[in-house]
């Protein structure tokens, strides 16, 4: 397995590649949930890159940059051992050299649940995922559905930039006790990670609550924060029923509804979703 610190380096090698590359851009410390991604896409790829890239622009100031989770070698050790070709590990210098001054907004789709919290959040990742996706020059590029708003704005980025890579969601990959697998799940203590388990429970309480004929959004989205305010160690940032490809908040669930929320643990905040498929 090849290891790239240099944009130059990891072009030479593209470059000589014959046959669909499949990417699976991380920002390290990977779990299963990242995993599952790199096993997609070596079953659907002749080669198979991932990227590692703690990506500064999509913090917050006041967001958890410093601390964010690193282990290099156990990920490449990881990597190495799914059959990974190469991994393109740059520096912050590397990718924002002196002098960098170009952003990639995606207006409208950006600015609601994640983006009315984090407002430079999904500038800072269609950024990057700009920059990587042009860099490696991918057939395919693997995202989970855990990051359900960072799917569809990359979507819409790709599509209205014409980038000619596939973008290919995977499902949830989640603890025995249903919670999300995420890298920021290690900042939780023994009780708020047993806390932490009423959000895949809420988003239960949604699916039941559709699967017995209840169609108010507003009805589920108050039993779903009724259930949270239950657990004291929760602070709920939003909870929301919208459609799957706007974003817009719906009243009646009369189609496909993303529902999804985010909420505090103590300092970790952390986001959940499902999928109400229509009949």
């Amino acid at each position: 397995m090849r290891v790239f610190r240099t944009i130059a380096e990891c072009r030479l090698w593209r470059q000589a590649l014959d046959g669909d590359l499949g990417v699976v851009p991380t920002m390290g410390y990977l779990h299963d949930g990242h995993m599952s991604l790199v096993r997609a896409a070596r079953g659907d790829n002749a080669h198979v890159a991932a990227t590692i890239f703690v990506n500064p622009t999509q913090f917050g100031p006041n967001e958890d940059l410093a601390r964010y989770p690193r282990d290099e070698e156990r990920d490449l050790a990881l990597l190495r051992g799914a059959g990974v070709d190469a991994v393109f590990a740059p520096s912050a210098a590397e990718m924002y050299p002196d002098g960098f001054s170009t952003c990639v907004p995606v207006e409208g789709l950006a600015a609601r649940l994640e983006g009315a919290s984090r407002p430079t959040h999904f500038r800072g990742v269609t950024t990057v995922v700009a920059k990587l996706l042009n860099i490696t020059a991918p057939r395919r590029a693997y995202f989970g559905q855990k990051d359900a708003q960072q799917l569809a704005v990359i979507r819409r980025m790709v599509r209205d930039l014409d980038i000619n890579t596939e973008v290919v969601a995977m499902p949830i990959v989640r603890e025995p006790d249903g919670l999300a697998m995420s890298s920021r799940n290690v900042y939780l203590s023994p009780d708020e990670r047993k806390a932490a388990h009423v959000l895949c429970l809420s988003l239960s309480l949604a699916e039941r609550m559709y699967d017995e004929a209840e169609r108010d959004a507003t009805t589920i989205r108050d039993a779903m924060r009724a259930l949270i305010a239950k657990q004291p160690l929760a602070d709920i940032d939003y909870v929301s029923i919208a459609d799957p490809g706007t974003l817009d908040e719906l009243d009646v669930v009369d189609r496909d509804a993303l529902v999804s929320l985010a909420v505090r643990f103590g300092t970790t905040r952390l986001i959940d979703n499902t999928l109400l498929r229509a009949p």
